[in-house]
């Protein structure tokens, strides 16, 4: 497979074969030996196989191989000609990333880390199968499904703020709980307001360096601030929509005349009755999603108030932004000097919109959408802000996080967990875990670094660097 450079971090796959359009992979000569490791490449350029695809297909620093489309991938397709794919999305539909500031300096939280930890961890419920503290019917849980934030809103568990900062306002408006399943539905309505296993956290994390000091006061960020992060998505409910679609789908394959690449790279056209029901169950687990992380912020409010005394926003207990990482989505872009609706699918990856862009509200329309880039438990996360360039190349999208380089079983047997908690205890990161053999697998070495995925988004002008934060507790499922 050619793979051939065109600049400092671009390189690009040429059509070969029956490829519809070139692959184009952003990253660097240190991270480029990872993808001759598994099948990453080769799902990509499968994606750029499909029918209807747009311009390229694009793979970011942080790809690696997923189930049909690699981890890490973005590729738009035209609505009369292109295709829908679950595959395309992820199973867990929006797992997506969100952080909330505070007015709050590390000196001031360090003395009560332990005491805001357990309230966190007692009240923020993380692991395989957890459940949330209140339970819905599945009446309410629909209502929550349509509306999105707006329902947190009405409950009392968001601010009007809230909205403002996240991505769409929390709220695909073509979401239809109708076309959820019973079984998707029953394993959904008990986990909101839950962290979940895997590379879901919660963190406490102190703004280590300020890159860009004027657009980083226009986002309310200071050095030596602390930040909480929460990365989580749709959970089991999700997942079970990814299952029941996928086996709606495939059957219909052959029909279209779509090839099935391997078991999990359904697609079926975007105008097919099956691809807009997925639409919109889809768009019911994304809203599903952003509530999920609202609850948890209103756990993590409370907590703050609690151990502090003080009400949340007398903390500075505000949202920064919440972004989407597995999502499915219809979007403007100029292709051939043209504008047209496409639909962008997004697995692994962050939408990056620049200053101006209508989608953005507030502040944001002014400097940018924040990315919200986490990188592992010891060595730090980013936050940066769209660009023009993004929209031009990429979609306005750009990697979701650092990325594995290492299987979660390979992570099991090189990292034991006391070790790994006396690792980040000489850093002065404090770590709970639910289950330990799973927060083995997510072991810092298990990632690739994050200052390395970072550097060809900035190098090729995807993304500009406003702060780089680093943990001090993280609460793994």
């Amino acid at each position: 497979m050619e793979l051939v450079r065109e600049s400092t971090y671009r390189y690009v796959i040429p059509p070969h074969e029956d490829m519809r359009v070139p692959a184009v992979v952003y990253t660097t000569e240190d991270l480029l030996p990872l993808l001759t490791k598994d099948e990453a490449l080769r799902q990509l350029t499968n994606v750029a196989r499909l029918p209807g695809v747009v311009r390229c297909a694009v793979g970011m620093p942080d790809m690696h191989q997923g189930y049909a489309f690699p981890i890490g991938t973005v590729a738009a397709f035209d609505i009369e000609e292109g295709v829908v794919s679950p595959g395309g999305v992820g199973f867990d539909i929006n797992c997506g990333v969100r952080v909330i500031r505070t007015s709050l300096t590390a000196p001031e939280v360090k003395g009560v880390l332990e005491e805001l930890g357990n309230i966190l961890f007692a009240t923020v419920p993380a692991g395989l199968g957890s459940r949330g503290l209140e339970k819905f019917s599945h009446k309410e849980a629909r209502r929550a499904m349509r509306k999105g934030l707006g329902w947190a809103l009405e409950k009392g568990m968001a601010m009007e703020e809230d909205l403002e900062a996240t991505e769409e306002e929390g709220c695909l408006k073509d979401a239809d709980p109708q076309l959820v399943s019973d079984e998707a539905l029953d394993r959904g309505r008990e986990e909101f307001g839950t962290l979940g296993s895997g590379n879901h956290f919660l963190e406490i994390d102190v703004v280590e360096k300020v890159f860009d000091p004027k657009k980083a006061q226009a986002l309310g960020l200071f050095e030596g601030q602390v930040v909480i992060w929460i990365h989580t998505g749709s959970r089991g409910l999700g997942h079970q929509i990814a299952m029941d679609y996928m086996e709606k789908m495939r059957p219909r394959m052959e029909s279209y005349g779509i090839p099935l690449f391997e078991r999990d790279f359904v697609s079926l056209p975007v105008k097919a009755p099956q691809s807009q029901a997925y639409l919109g169950a889809m768009a019911a687990a994304a809203n599903f999603a952003w509530v999920n992380r609202q609850l948890i912020t209103h756990r993590v409010r409370e907590a703050f108030s609690r151990v502090f005394r003080r009400p949340g926003d007398e903390l500075g207990l505000f949202l920064l932004y919440d972004v989407a990482h597995n999502i499915a989505k219809y979007e403007v872009y100029k292709v051939d000097g043209a504008e047209r609706m496409l639909l962008v699918h997004r697995k692994g990856a962050t939408r990056a919109f620049p200053a101006g862009h209508p989608a953005l509200r507030g502040i944001f329309r002014e400097v940018g959408q924040p990315i919200l880039l986490p990188g592992d438990m010891k060595r730090g996360s980013y936050i940066l802000l769209g660009t023009e360039r993004a929209l031009e190349e990429s979609f306005g999208s750009v990697a979701h996080g650092a990325g594995r380089q290492m299987s979660r079983h390979a992570a099991k047997k090189a990292f034991g967990f006391k070790e790994m908690q006396e690792d980040l205890a000489r850093d002065e990161i404090r770590l709970y875990a639910v289950d330990r053999r799973r927060a083995q697998e997510e072991a810092p070495g298990a990632y690739k670094d994050v200052d390395t995925v970072v550097k060809p988004l900035v190098g090729e002008g995807l993304a500009v660097p406003v702060v780089r934060t680093r943990p001090l507790l993280v609460i793994k499922g």
